[in-house]
């Protein structure tokens, strides 16, 4: 899948379809990586691609926080609307 096959469709309800699929994208390359890192047995490079996992791994922890963040605020804006939409009270 190449970038122009990944549409963002501005409707997302809780969560947002373009960063689940950056969340996607990056844990597969992370076991890419952890695939070779297995094999490697040069320890410069073996550095080299444990430091890019751990790199990878943050931001991986910020995409599934800025997740967290939208569904929160979406999860507010949904019960000031239904607190409105209360008729009982």
């Amino acid at each position: 899948m190449n970038q122009t096959e990944v549409k963002c469709i501005h409707a997302c309800k809780n969560t947002c379809a373009m960063l689940n699929e950056a969340l996607r994208k990056e844990a597969s390359i992370v076991r890419f990586y952890e695939g070779i890192l297995e094999d490697c047995n040069l320890p410069e490079v073996k550095s080299f691609i444990t430091e890019t996992i751990e790199g990878k791994r943050k931001g991986i922890l910020k995409i599934i926080q800025k997740l967290n963040e939208i569904q929160a605020r979406s999860q507010v804006v949904d019960g000031l609307i239904s607190s409105f939409n209360n008729t009982d009270g």
